[in-house]
């Protein structure tokens, strides 16, 4: 059981552990892939660097910084974070417990790559298997993606339906062992009326389906947010002057919260969450 993890190792991800641990709390940063921050040429803005230093530079010294004083990481993608008494951050290799919660995933929302989904959002077309899946009981479905984080949600699906195809939209799927069938065809675009109909293939195909989750690339901000029920507005996840959401235990920051898109910004934001996390602990154990 950690005390806090932070899902996310830009900027507000690492700034969040490092000031977690500094408050003696057991820490475990999970992230895959490369920030915007870490992918930037040059940062000739951040206060200190004396001049300009590459953000893969800056990067490596922060991690190296979180890791000295006793932060664990972990190099996996997340697909969900449930509560479960504490919490239970699943990703694509395991799962891990802890008492609160930090996300610093950015807001990046993946383009489904679909003609039309965007026009049937709540009207079939779904981005959160959690929260929707209730209502496709024993109906027919399709997960639209090629990764972990598509197999996640077929796999969440299968309690409610044993009718569900993964379409991969043309690309391998990476996903491991599938746990249903797999359409690894194109899809042209999605139709319907009133409500979804069904998917397009390019070849001119039509595959019928009473719903279609989206589950492209990896989970952001905002596809966690919708299985914490957590407030969010204008696509920003809203939280309080302690960085809080509207679940307790669940912090964020960064991109996630809005505001100027900075590194600095983004470091500050990281800082209050981590240290009020480590506070929030402390507090519930008394």
């Amino acid at each position: 059981m950690y005390d806090v993890i932070v899902i996310g190792r830009g900027p507000a991800g690492v700034s969040s552990a490092i000031y977690a641990v500094r408050a003696g709390k057991k820490t475990l940063l999970i992230g895959k892939g490369v920030s915007a921050a870490e992918s930037a040429k040059e940062v000739g803005n951040f206060y200190g660097t004396g001049g300009t230093v590459s953000g893969a530079e800056l990067h490596s010294r922060a991690i190296a910084q979180a890791a000295s004083l006793g932060v664990e990481f972990k190099d996996e993608e997340v697909n969900s974070v449930e509560m479960t008494g504490s919490f239970t951050v699943d990703t694509d290799s395991g799962s891990y417990d802890c008492k609160a919660v930090v996300l610093a995933v950015g807001r990046r929302r993946a383009s489904s790559g679909v003609k039309n989904t965007d026009t049937f959002e709540g009207r079939g077309v779904s981005r959160c298997a959690v929260c929707d899946g209730f209502f496709f009981k024993n109906k027919t479905l399709g997960v639209l993606g090629a990764g972990s984080y598509a197999a996640h949600e077929a796999k969440q699906l299968m309690s409610i339906t044993d009718k569900i195809t993964i379409f991969t939209n043309g690309m391998e799927f990476t996903g491991g062992a599938p746990p249903c069938g797999i359409n690894k065809q194109k899809v042209k675009s999605v139709f319907g009326e009133a409500k979804l109909g069904g998917v397009e293939l390019e070849n001119g195909e039509k595959i019928l389906l009473d719903g279609l989750f989206i589950a492209v690339g990896t989970a952001d901000a905002l596809d966690l947010a919708k299985k914490l029920g957590l407030a969010t507005d204008g696509g920003y996840l809203t939280v309080d002057k302690n960085g809080m959401t509207s679940c307790p235990g669940v912090f964020a920051a960064g991109d996630c919260v809005g505001g100027l898109n900075q590194i600095s910004t983004a470091v500050g934001d990281g800082a209050l969450a981590g240290q009020r996390a480590a506070e929030y602990i402390s507090k519930t154990a008394e």
